[in-house]
């Protein structure tokens, strides 16, 4: 059984990989035994997170991606199959955050939209093409809790976090629903298709927001970096092989309660 749980061998593409749930997803992709590519505009960033797993015997390599660029997308896709011939997992993680406040400019929506929901479109698209193709292959889409359920507003309350933009919530609920159309499309293709929508990551946040946030989990504390590795890996492999069209709440319990 733990065999089936394995990622040995398997080519995975991670879009991110440096930031707060990138680099414990690497490690955990990285040490199941995927030959892991690691995607993003800033390869420096990358390049250092790639050296840190190769130190520890792991297979990581990194590459350019501009993920709202179409031809970007396409050029990784393709720069992939002809190094590893074969992609066996995509993750679409990276996100990126333009809309700092409710009243931001137009062009800030529009900016994430093109990266967070274009770009995850692209990247499905694209990878998932090429899994069909190949008749096998797994997609795991990092969501968020939050493209599940509204904003609490009363939990930041009293700090300088301010209140939360829209489009993040707009853009996490459309992935959730995109995952359950590509495993519609994909399954026929023994592809599979799903997503994890995690809850508050830790990352010093004001006290009265940790205090209140964390009450409100079944758990008592937020989210770490060990804490989404786990699913994201079992999603990817065999011991998922019939789990598709599926969101999993990595909150804990946060929506649950």
């Amino acid at each position: 059984m733990p065999d089936s749980f394995s990622l040995e061998n398997r080519v995975v593409v991670l879009t991110g990989g440096a930031g707060l749930f990138g680099r414990g997803l690497v490690s955990a992709i990285a040490a199941a035994g995927a030959k892991l590519v690691i995607a993003s505009r800033d390869v420096a960033k990358l390049n250092r997170v790639a050296a840190e797993e190769n130190a520890r015997g792991h297979s990581v390599v990194t590459e350019k991606l501009d993920q709202g660029d179409e031809t970007s997308v396409l050029a990784l896709r393709d720069r992939v199959l002809e190094r590893f011939s074969r992609v066996d997992g995509l993750v679409n993680n990276a996100v990126l955050r333009p809309m700092k406040s409710p009243d931001a400019p137009v062009a800030a929506w529009e900016e994430s939209m093109r990266v967070n929901a274009t770009g995850t479109f692209l990247m499905t698209r694209a990878f998932g093409e090429a899994m069909c193709q190949q008749q096998s292959g797994s997609i795991v889409n990092i969501g968020s809790m939050q493209g599940m359920v509204g904003p609490s507003l009363e939990l930041y309350e009293g700090t300088n976090m301010g209140v939360p933009p829209p489009d993040y919530f707009f853009h996490k609920g459309g992935m959730i629903n995109l995952t359950r159309y590509y495993a519609a499309l994909f399954g026929q293709h023994n592809v599979r298709v799903n997503c994890v929508s995690p809850g508050g990551f830790f990352d010093h946040q004001p006290e009265p927001f940790l205090s209140r946030y964390c009450s409100r989990t079944f758990v008592g504390r937020m989210a770490d970096d060990t804490d989404l590795g786990g699913p994201v890996v079992f999603l990817l492999s065999d011991a998922a092989h019939y789990v598709t069209g599926a969101n999993l709440p990595v909150d804990g319990g946060y929506t649950a309660k």
